[in-house]
């Protein structure tokens, strides 16, 4: 699998748990695969996101269609103010995403570049990558197929927001991140801190 879409919902005050047990319930769509489902808790808040993986573009077409023409995401729509759906594409050479058990928090970091320097993102992102997940794992790089071009989402997870700043810390003073001359080629940065759902396959 190397087609994601992550679909965020902004939900009312105080409604997180009934948003959890509708997504719960709501299962798999045809040609997709849950892997994680969070809530935010640093950045902005109020926030739920759902990762999925997808067998094939017809696949997250189709899903696409459905969410919107149903108008009842995860059949929680009565909670919601706001829906944000993205979809991606992993780096190529970066293995599919799996669910598993990394932490307490995921870190959710979306970066813009410049024109034409994803080719350059994604080349300095292979060479870098094996020793920054010597640290700490990286569940996926993805770069955006739709809205604001050209940006790419990473996932951290890590056991803490102390051992976050701990590991983030050393990497660059070992001079291992961030990539050779990635930096160069971004032109914004935003991060948001994310728990996993009690269900999350990723958590």
């Amino acid at each position: 699998m190397t087609l994601y879409d992550t679909v965020t919902l902004t939900v009312k005050i105080g409604t997180n748990a009934q948003v959890f047990e509708s997504l719960k319930a709501s299962g798999n769509p045809p040609g997709s695969t849950l892997l994680g489902c969070w809530y935010s808790d640093i950045g902005a808040l109020g926030k739920v996101m759902v990762l999925r993986g997808f067998e094939s573009e017809a696949a997250l077409v189709n899903e696409r269609k459905r969410l919107l023409l149903e108008g009842n995401p995860f059949g929680c729509g009565e909670f919601v103010v706001d829906v944000k759906v993205e979809s991606y594409a992993l780096f190529p050479f970066l293995p599919p995403i799996e669910p598993a058990v990394h932490g307490g928090i995921y870190e959710m970091r979306v970066y813009g570049t410049k024109l034409a320097s994803l080719q350059h993102t994604i080349d300095a992102w292979e060479q870098a990558v094996p020793q920054r997940t010597q640290r700490s794992p990286l569940i996926g790089a993805m770069y955006s197929l739709d809205g604001t071009v050209p940006r790419f989402l990473n996932i951290w997870p890590y056991a803490s927001v102390d051992e976050r700043s701990r590991i983030r810390a050393e990497a660059v003073k070992d001079g291992i991140w961030p990539p050779k001359g990635g930096p160069a080629h971004l032109t914004t940065m935003e991060s948001t801190i994310y728990v996993p759902a009690p269900f999350s396959p990723l958590r």
